[in-house]
């Protein structure tokens, strides 16, 4: 599977460290978010997790959902998760906003109630936004090298 943007060299020394099954499984759901928003930015990020996080500017704070990717799975991340209508109950977690989704499979997010989630995601993050972004459709690395 072919990622629909070219992946940020930095992220892909690091991504492709992981299981196979982890790595189709990361390019599907981003190209999925990107299907959906083709003007995000992502940022990624090489912390406790390999992440990647979809923002509306280049702004962690603008972010409306991430994935990130640990030893043997990943998770689909909902910033605001705990602001999104979520009647299906897909939502995981303790946090005081953040949510997420375990991914094992590809219907486990493609599918409509995980669109929908993604879609009021999207549109929690564009009405919170205070000032437009000049920045679209990029990749960030804050990957420190």
């Amino acid at each position: 599977m072919q990622p629909t943007r070219i992946l940020h060299p930095d992220f892909e020394t690091f991504l492709y460290l992981k299981d196979q099954d982890c790595i189709d499984l990361f390019i599907d759901l981003r190209n999925y978010v990107l299907e959906l928003y083709p003007d995000a930015n992502e940022l990624v990020y090489h912390t406790h997790a390999l992440t990647a996080v979809f923002s509306i500017s280049e702004k962690l704070s603008d972010a409306f959902c991430m994935i990130p990717i640990y030893t043997k799975h990943l998770n689909f991340g909902f910033n605001k998760g705990t602001l999104l209508h979520d009647p299906k109950e897909l939502l995981q977690g303790t946090g005081k906003l953040i949510r997420h989704i375990p991914v094992s499979k590809i219907a486990d997010y493609r599918n409509v109630n995980v669109e929908n989630l993604l879609k009021s995601a999207i549109e929690l993050a564009v009405s919170d936004l205070k000032k437009p972004s000049k920045i679209l459709g990029t990749t960030i690395s804050k990957i420190k090298k």
